[in-house]
């Protein structure tokens, strides 16, 4: 049973960094007058890209926090999950089962805020480049 929740939240985790992966490249692709590869650029084109290349690194570091977040809250769902097999009595059953479902929905709630901040910081580090390499 662990194996099966471990692994799906590798698979997801992978999928997560896959797609953001894609996007990046996207968003390089979309630069007007950068190729992926391109050779000859000019020193500002070099200090735009090694900048831009800063600024992934910044991103991805904060979604593998992001990730790592999201791993300790499903581990600490798993453990509480164990703990309510433990119960006796159906008041306090009741009790562990409210418990584990508000810690469930709080979890999935600081996980979407964190996702929605981080896509916020994405688009205006995004919108910053842009306008640098129009002006």
């Amino acid at each position: 049973m662990f194996d099966q929740v471990i692994e799906s939240m590798r698979k997801a985790t992978e999928a997560t960094v896959k797609i953001q992966q894609e996007m990046f490249k996207k968003w390089i692709s979309l630069w007007p007058g950068f190729a992926v590869g391109q050779v000859g650029c000019g020193e500002q084109a070099q200090q735009l890209q090694k900048k831009w290349a800063e600024v992934v690194t910044e991103l991805v570091k904060r979604q593998q926090e992001a990730a790592e977040v999201q791993f300790k809250a499903g581990l600490e769902t798993i453990e509480k999950t164990f703990q309510i097999g433990e119960v006796k009595d159906p008041e306090e059953l009741r009790a562990k089962t409210i418990e584990l479902w508000k810690h469930c929905f709080e979890s999935l709630r600081q996980v979407s805020e964190t996702q929605v901040r981080e896509f916020q910081v994405a688009g205006e580090k995004w919108y910053d480049f842009v306008s640098k390499l129009a002006a």
